[in-house]
Formats: C-alpha cells, structure tokens, sequence
C-alpha cells in the first residue's frame, strides 16, 4: 500500500534558525517558507537526493506544532510522510484493518497540493504517520 518515503517532518520553534541550520550549516536546498493556514503551520522544505524534510512552526493559536512544542520545546520529529497512489482507498485498508484517521477522516490537501491524511500514533509504534496520494 505505501510507496516511497515523501518526507520526514521536525517541528521547529524558530523557522528562520531551522532554514539557517539545513541551508548554512548543512549546505542543504531549503524552499521558500509557504503558510498552511487549514493546517495551522509554515513550512519549508529541505531537498535531499532521496526526500526530504520539511520543518514546521506554528502559525496561529490553535496550532498542533504549537502543542507540539510546548512539551518539546527544542523542537523534534513530529511525523513521517508516506506516499500512496489512492488515499481513500488506503483509508479504507486502513480502517478496515483497525487504524485510526486522525480528524474528520477527511483528506485536506497538504503543502504540495495534494491530498494528505494523519494516523494515529498509537496505531504505529508512537509514530505519527503522514499519507500523501501522489
């Protein structure tokens, strides 16, 4: 059902300092900063030969990364991104199988314009799963 790994995702409580580490220190392609108001986050993207990164800082109040931070304050991972070819249909194995879709159960479309859906961490060994249909 999952393809390749889309991306690892690392909260960050300062944007500007995470671009500064991956583009400066690392020597790593950074994007431009794109807001995600509907997911309550900006992010960048880290390009690297076989995926990528994406650091996240909260935008606006209700932001999960803002949650997220408050109990890592130093940032960290916050979820891994697999990409699928049909997001419902996966939803559907996936539920059918016992997995919990984070929200409504709904796909929002995420930071590439695609549709994207969260599972719960419990069901996956404490992770926070992304899916992405590409």
């Amino acid at each position: 059902m999952i393809g390749r790994l889309n991306h690892v995702a690392i909260a960050v409580p300062d944007l500007a300092a995470g671009i500064a580490l991956y583009r400066d220190t690392l020597g790593a392609k950074v994007s431009a900063p794109q807001a995600l108001p509907e997911h309550g986050v900006t992010v960048v993207f880290v390009d690297l030969p076989n995926t990528r990164v994406e650091l996240l800082e909260p935008l606006g109040e209700g932001s999960p990364i803002a949650k997220f931070l408050e109990a890592n304050p130093a940032g960290g991972m916050h979820h891994i991104c697999y990409e699928v070819s049909d997001i419902r249909a996966s939803a559907a194995q996936l539920e059918a199988k016992g997995a919990r879709i984070l929200g409504d159960g709904e796909p929002k479309i995420g930071a590439h314009g695609n549709p994207v859906l969260f599972l719960h961490p419990k069901d996956f060994s404490g992770t926070l799963v992304e899916l992405e249909e590409v």
